[in-house]
Formats: C-alpha cells, sequence, structure tokens
C-alpha cells in the first residue's frame, strides 16, 4: 500500500508518497503568494493553498498506481485563523502564525485577564501568533466579518475539510489556538466565551493519528483514488516533523532549523513551565510537549544573504568562515527580523547587528548569523533545563540543519550531539507515518518511528569549542535586556 504526507508551509506545499517500508518514492512541490498588506501583517489566500494541493496530488501520482494508495495526512503551518461562514465561503484571507497585528490584544490576554488564568486554562499564555488573539483583532477591527463566522479552522484542517468534508482537527495543532484545555484534550468553555465563539464553530478534536473521514467521491475521482481512502486528522508542522524525526515518547528532542526555529521535548506527562517561556502542547504521539519557538531561524540566514548581500549560494558564504574563528569575534546579531516569540515573547524587538567595527568582514557577519540564531535556540533550551529535564542529545532538521557550519555551531553553542536523519522530510513525513498508524500499517506512533527513522550522521561537540561558545553565550545574552526598552520606545514612536 501507498500513503501520502502533505506539509502545508507558509510558502509552499510539499507532498510525499510513501510506501509500506517508508521509502518516498516521489515527492512534489507547489508555491503559493504569501500577502504582507501592511508592516507586520501576514496573509494568505486559502483557497490558494486548496489549488495547489490539489496540483501537487495529481503531479504525485502522475507516474503511480492511485489504487494503492490507502491514507493521507497533513502537517501543516500553525495558529493561522480561516474563518469560513455559513455557505462554507472564506471570510477573509488567512492571518497567519507570522502575523504581529495582536499586540494589543495579547497585551489585554496576558495582562487583563492575566497570565495565570490562561496559563490554568490553557497552559499557555497568549502570543502574537496565536488564533485566539486574532479571533479578538478581528472582533474589535472587523465585527461584521466576524459576525459571519460559522467555522473555525487552522491551515492544515481546511485542506482535510476539502478533502473530506470533515470539520475536524487535532490535538497538536489545536494546542496552538489558546483555546484548548491542553491537560484535558478538550475546548476550553472559558476561552470560547471569552473570544465570542461557541464549541459548534470549532472543529472536532481528534488524536493525529485517528481517522476523521474518507476522500470526498469527487475528489477521488478527479485524482483515480479509492473512494475508501482514509484522511488522519494531521498535527501542526512541529509535531508532524517531531514524528518524522522519531522524536516521540520520554525524552526526545528535536530542534528544527527551518523559516522558524524549534526546540522540541516530548513527554508522556503533561508538564507546564511555571514561566510559560515555553510552549506546552499535545504531542501528536497522544503525549504532550514543551517546545520553544523562535520567529526567524534558517529564514534570518536568507534575508542576510539574499536581501542584503544580493546571493543564494548559502554554501560559498559558510565556507569563508574559517573553522578557528568559530567561538571568536566581536559581531553579534539578536535574529528578532519579525519580533519573537519564545522565550522572551515581544512582537517589538528586532534584528540588531552589534560590534562591528571598520575590520568586520562579510564572513564575520555571515557567522554572527548562524551563531545569533544558535544562541536563541538555547535560550530555550535552558528554560528547559531549568525544569531540570536532561537534554543529552537532540535530533536535527530543516533547511539549516543540512550546512555542517551551522550543525557545528549549534551542538558547540548547545554542548550536546546533533543527530540528522536518514529521512529528512520534515512535516511531510511524519505526516505520512500518522497515515500509516491510521490506516493500521502500525499500532502507534512509537512503532512507526521505531521502524522507519534511523540515524544518518551525528555532530558532536568538542571541549574547547564549547568552553568559547559558552562565554560568547553569556555575552549575547546581555544584549537583548538592554536594548528592550528601545524597541518598545521605537516602535511607539512608529505608530
Amino acid at each position: 500500500m501507498l500513503y501520502i504526507g502533505i506539509d502545508l508551509g507558509t510558502s509552499a506545499v510539499k507532498l510525499l508518497l510513501v510506501d509500506e517500508d517508508g521509502a518516498i518514492l516521489r515527492t512534489a512541490t507547489r508555491e503559493y503568494p504569501l500577502s504582507f498588506p501592511r508592516p507586520g501583517w501576514s496573509e494568505q489566500d486559502p483557497d490558494d493553498w486548496w489549488r495547489a494541493c490539489l496540483d501537487g496530488l495529481s503531479a504525485l501520482l502522475a507516474d503511480a498506481d492511485p489504487t494503492a494508495v490507502a491514507g493521507i495526512a497533513c502537517g501543516g503551518q500553525m495558529h493561522g485563523l480561516v474563518a469560513l461562514d455559513a455557505a462554507d465561503r472564506v471570510i477573509r484571507p488567512a492571518i497567519l502564525w507570522n502575523d504581529g497585528r495582536t499586540e494589543e490584544e495579547v497585551r489585554y490576554l496576558n495582562e487583563e485577564i492575566g497570565r495565570e488564568t490562561l496559563s490554568r486554562r490553557t497552559a499557555n499564555i497568549a502570543f502574537a501568533g496565536f488564533t485566539a488573539p486574532k479571533l479578538l483583532w478581528m472582533q474589535r477591527h472587523e465585527p461584521e466579518n466576524f459576525a459571519r463566522i460559522a467555522r473555525v479552522m487552522l491551515p492544515k484542517d481546511y485542506v482535510v475539510y476539502r478533502l473530506t468534508g470533515s470539520f475536524s482537527t487535532d490535538c497538536s495543532d489545536a494546542s496552538g489556538m489558546l483555546l484548548l484545555d491542553v491537560a484535558h484534550r478538550r475546548w476550553s468553555p472559558e476561552m470560547l466565551a471569552l473570544c465570542g465563539l461557541t464549541e459548534a464553530q470549532l472543529p472536532a478534536l481528534h488524536e493525529s493519528y485517528e481517522t476523521v473521514g474518507t476522500l470526498r467521491p469527487e475528489i477521488a475521482s478527479a485524482l483515480g483514488l479509492p473512494a475508501g481512502v482514509r484522511v488522519a486528522a494531521g498535527a501542526g508542522d512541529n509535531a508532524a516533523a517531531a514524528v518524522g524525526t522519531g522524536t516521540v515518547g520520554r525524552g526526545g528532542c528535536n530542534i528544527s532549523l527551518g523559516t522558524s526555529g524549534t526546540v522540541f521535548i516530548s513527554d508522556p506527562v503533561f508538564r507546564v513551565d511555571p514561566h510559560n517561556a515555553l510552549h506546552a502542547f499535545a504531542h501528536a504521539d497522544g503525549g504532550y510537549h514543551l517546545m520553544g519557538c523562535m520567529l526567524s531561524a534558517a529564514s534570518c540566514n536568507k534575508w542576510f544573504c539574499g536581501d542584503i548581500l544580493g546571493t543564494a549560494d548559502y554554501d560559498a558564504e559558510a565556507a569563508a568562515v574559517a573553522p578557528d574563528a568559530l567561538g571568536r569575534g566581536d559581531v553579534y546579531f539578536l535574529p528578532y527580523l519579525m519580533g519573537e516569540r519564545s522565550p522572551i515573547n515581544d512582537t517589538s524587538a528586532r534584528g540588531v547587528f552589534f560590534g562591528m567595527t571598520m575590520g568586520t568582514t562579510r564572513a564575520d557577519m555571515i557567522q554572527a548569523v548562524y551563531e545569533g540564531v544558535a544562541f536563541a535556540l538555547r535560550d530555550s533550551v535552558e528554560v528547559a533545563r531549568s525544569l531540570g529535564i536532561a537534554i543529552p542529545k537532540s535530533r536535527v532538521c530543516g533547511g539549516g540543519s543540512r550546512s555542517p557550519l551551522w550543525r557545528t555551531i549549534l551542538a558547540n553553542v548547545l554542548g550536546i550531539p546533533l543527530e540528522t536523519v536518514k529521512t529528512e522530510q520534515g512535516p511531510g513525513y511524519g505526516a505520512a507515518m500518522l497515515a500509516m498508524v491510521a490506516c493500521g500499517r502500525f499500532s502507534s506512533v512509537a512503532e512507526a518511528a521505531a521502524a522507519l527513522v534511523k540515524t544518518a550522521q551525528t555532530t558532536e561537540p568538542t571541549p574547547a569549542l564549547t568552553t568559547r561558545y559558552e562565554e560568547r553565550y553569556r555575552r549575547f545574552t546581555q544584549l537583548y535586556p538592554a536594548v528592550k526598552p528601545l524597541f518598545a520606545r521605537f516602535a511607539a514612536a512608529s505608530d
């Protein structure tokens, strides 16, 4: 049998066709536009996702036997607000995870409703990217649109709805809405009332590996697929990526160096960081996880190389960084190009280069970008360590993980070995594994991970370089507190 994993990303959808032994037979990628109608805003048309998925599925199955497909699952960008009216029409463009318009709503939730109250109800506090602040923003600024809402869903759930007609979501993705009682895996009635919603406007909750429906007959016919193809609930992209790297059960850690950056720590036991610097979410394996998320990770390098240096040859830029320069130098970079989520939760934060002189080189600045992202990821790791969580090693995935230089820097900044996996296809592969579980190929997500995920290579830290980075990290941690008041002051002046 064959299985399809869909990775609904921010800039493109990637689809994988996988056999029952986990081998990837073919892939297809389709891009779609991203809109920034105002500074700090980020939107997309959900119908662009749907058209891209249909076109990608057609391409994926062009040279395959579609009648052998047993299941489909989707991993997708989290937190986005998709609102449909009673006729299933999209009311407005989706407001995405990296949208920063909800500063006032976040302040209201965290300060007036209160962090302790939010944490008690949802295990989390408000962040600008979460869905609940977006709903409050829509209620305040677009009341006519808000009044039309019949269904609220997340990006990947819109695709599942179009595929099956099932109005559903999974607990991992729903955890990032600030509407879910994460500990009990149910909608919070208090948060729904606060946001002016009823439970009927929210999708039915499932575990990521559960079947939520089968393909609509017209979709199956158009693609040549059997009518009984199962569609699983799927997962948020970070949880799906964690499944794809085998980060399940107790003690697993996965670091993603993608557009955003995440530190993902899995655990069958529910726990909350008392300072709410890390998100406490449900995991796609049926357990839980803690997660730190920075909004700009590998995208920092893409921005600096592409927009500033005018090159897409990332390897050449990295090659100019001398090995003996690592852990040394005077240039630091705060990677807060889109504001920041974990652990500082500051929408006003911005990117900063610090320490440049007349002797600063292009390579120095590339190195500072790599190191700044690594240091910011360590900020989240340090929060986990403060909770008594041991992280002896981690898996690493995402586009940035393909850089040997970045892996070396990150392994030494964290002081732990970093493993890459043989099949590194992120959320799409994890989604395919969830489809396998839904179809009975494996009895659990843990069983699928043990059978399919294998280590490709390990980057070990070296004592001397780890020591140098320890001192450099301590200096990095002094920068944000020093400039934090300026971020807020400058943001207020520009309003």
